[in-house]
């Protein structure tokens, strides 16, 4: 694909000052499982390219599901004159700086191909899965699914950027919903969708997952006893299921450019960040170590190249506290004039690709659970996000969990149900007192993380040891 994509691009006759060609193919696999009866068996594919054109300092682009010639030559010549109207009303002129020459090739690690399980043989586990969970009649729903995606992408450009990557996705679920009279629960394998990962059916179904499959049963007909959370000021301790959506929320799309610049304002919105506290702001306390890492082997967002062909790398966001850089594009560097990462991504061929977060990962730090679960006198343990709410500057939030614990003089005792926690980001991840060791890390993935105009949905990747947090406002459902 690489040669003839170069053949096509030696054709294209528009003045200029670069042009970039990216495809993409995807096929898809899903299925689902709800009760124990099917709900979806399907397969999908989707193809196509993008063309982009630099004009006058001005990006333009132009689509189409047609590799053939002359569907990429009228592309390009849509993507030159887009960028020509454009050029009239610049921002910020670009050069070629923003798409240097790059070559390589990245491959996600998997053994299995795509079909190593035949339809017949994933609907199998996953009712097998809803058997395991229904370990009560107070369970009134289970469900479960699996998805497997397979992409590849292509691009090449101008100036001599030769790039082939290919992605292999699972994304898998399972759960439960419980119901006492008035009262329901739910609880899922870590929250809803959690797990997925790069790879294949290597991965699924997991050593544990029957056991597992069969804890998620006890644990939603467990809640519906529970008491509630108490509502008050204490420690929290949060597990890594949990602490993947607050990375998501607090940290990933508040460092996002794009939104500092204020293109995502009138739909996803802003940031407290402003463009003078890169270098500078005490965004947590010194705890406190995150990673922009696409190279984690495995985890959903990992990558060679971004998909305007920047070479991806393992960079600091906050370190000791301090925040360090952003996440934004090259184009998005040039316009602010701070440090971001290779994270220019598109979520199809048809869309273009803008400032996205991949895997933003919270570093380990040095306590075992049992250390931080004993250094607690009172507070409250809780796993897997179940609501969130945050505003648009992504700076006062509010999360709900599935599960907690109560923790008395160093000890996990009762069950708590309708656990939630609210406060600022400043103020949150300034009070982080404890970082759990390597042993505490896990990471998780997920595919709908949404932003852009039109809509764009990505696959994003955390990863993040247990952490422990000082003087938190707690409360449950009825507060």
């Amino acid at each position: 694909m690489i040669s003839e994509l170069v053949k096509i691009l030696e054709t294209i006759d528009v003045p200029a000052e670069w042009v970039g060609i990216r495809v993409v193919k995807e096929t898809a696999s899903y299925r689902s499982v709800r009760d124990g009866k099917p709900q979806m068996n399907g397969r999908s594919l989707n193809r196509g390219a993008m063309v982009e054109a630099m004009v006058n300092g001005q990006i333009g682009y132009g689509a189409t599901n047609s590799f053939d010639g002359d569907s990429i030559r009228i592309a390009a010549e849509a993507a030159y004159q887009q960028a020509l109207a454009a050029s009239q009303w610049a921002i910020h002129p670009m050069t070629t700086v923003v798409r240097p020459k790059v070559t390589g090739q990245y491959v996600s690690p998997f053994q299995k191909s795509q079909d190593a399980l035949s339809p017949g043989e994933v609907n199998d586990l996953l009712v097998r899965l809803c058997d395991t969970m229904n370990v009560s009649d107070k369970i009134v729903q289970t469900s479960a699914s699996a998805t497997n995606n397979e992409i590849e992408t292509w691009f090449v450009s101008s100036n001599g950027s030769e790039v082939y990557q290919k992605f292999l996705f699972l994304q898998t679920h399972f759960g439960v919903t419980a119901q006492a009279g008035p009262v329901v629960q739910m609880r899922a394998h870590n929250g809803p969708r959690a797990h997925c990962y790069q790879g294949s059916w290597e991965l699924f179904p997991p050593p544990d997952v029957w056991a597992q499959a069969q804890l998620v049963g006890e644990q939603g007909v467990e809640l519906l006893t529970a008491a509630e959370c108490p509502t008050e000021t204490t420690t929290l301790v949060l597990a890594p299921d949990q602490m993947m959506l607050q990375i998501h929320e607090s940290i990933g799309h508040p460092l996002e450019l794009d939104r500092i610049l204020g293109d995502e304002r009138n739909y996803a919105g802003g940031s407290f960040v402003k463009p003078s506290d890169f270098g500078h702001l005490s965004y947590g306390s010194p705890l406190m170590n995150v990673t922009f890492n696409p190279t984690v082997s495995g985890e959903l967002a990992s990558y060679g190249f971004d998909d305007t062909g920047a070479a991806a790398q393992r960079e600091y966001l906050i370190q000791d506290g301090v925040l360090q850089r952003g996440l934004g594009s090259l184009e998005s560097q040039a316009r602010l004039g701070v440090e971001g990462v290779a994270c220019a991504r598109a979520t199809s061929w048809n869309r273009p690709a803008i400032d996205r977060m991949a895997n933003i990962n919270l570093e380990a730090g040095s306590d075992s659970f049992e250390e931080m679960i004993s250094g607690v006198e009172h507070g409250v343990f809780m796993e897997a996000n179940r609501s969130w709410s945050i505003d648009d500057q992504r700076h006062k939030f509010q999360f709900g969990c599935e599960y907690a614990k109560l923790i008395e003089q160093g000890k996990l005792t009762k069950t708590l149900r309708n656990p939630n926690y609210r406060s600022t980001t400043p103020r949150f991840w300034h009070s982080l007192a404890k970082v759990g060791d390597e042993s505490t890390w896990e990471m998780y993935g997920t595919p709908f993380c949404g932003k852009g105009e039109p809509n764009q949905i990505i696959r994003v990747g955390h990863g993040s040891p247990v952490c422990v947090f000082d003087k938190i406002e707690v409360f449950g459902g009825a507060a």
